[in-house]
């Protein structure tokens, strides 16, 4: 009975993931670098999520085949702080300076009818 709860529950929370969005580890190469492209697929999310030493910068630039609504955040307890947040833009790139040393995420938000293409870049 136990193990058919779980196994319940397991399903359960990873098909509302999915059915939400995709969250993906930032995985720096030797250089200091970033890179990732996805789909981003109408009323759904992508999140690059990695943690960041204070002090430390970010340059990042993106581009999408359609408008989506992009942020940078990070959570204090139940708050969440946006260094950055810009709303149904195709294109952008600027720095981010960490102010405190937390698990940064750079997401964007598809609230359109169609699938969008994104190319991301980070650089440390």
């Amino acid at each position: 009975m136990k193990l058919s709860l779980w196994l319940t529950t397991w399903v359960l929370a990873a098909t509302a993931a999915a059915a939400s969005g995709a969250i993906t580890d930032i995985q720096w190469s030797g250089d200091g670098r970033f890179r990732h492209e996805a789909r981003v697929q109408a009323g759904k999310f992508i999140e690059l999520c990695g943690k960041l030493p204070q002090g430390s910068a970010v340059r990042w630039k993106f581009e999408s085949s359609a408008p989506l609504d992009f942020n940078i955040h990070y959570h204090v307890g139940k708050d969440v702080v946006y260094p950055a947040r810009l709303t149904q833009v195709a294109a952008a790139e600027d720095a981010l300076t960490v102010a405190a040393p937390q698990d940064y995420c750079w997401m964007w938000t598809n609230k359109g009818a169609e699938a969008v293409r994104l190319t991301v870049e980070l650089r440390r």
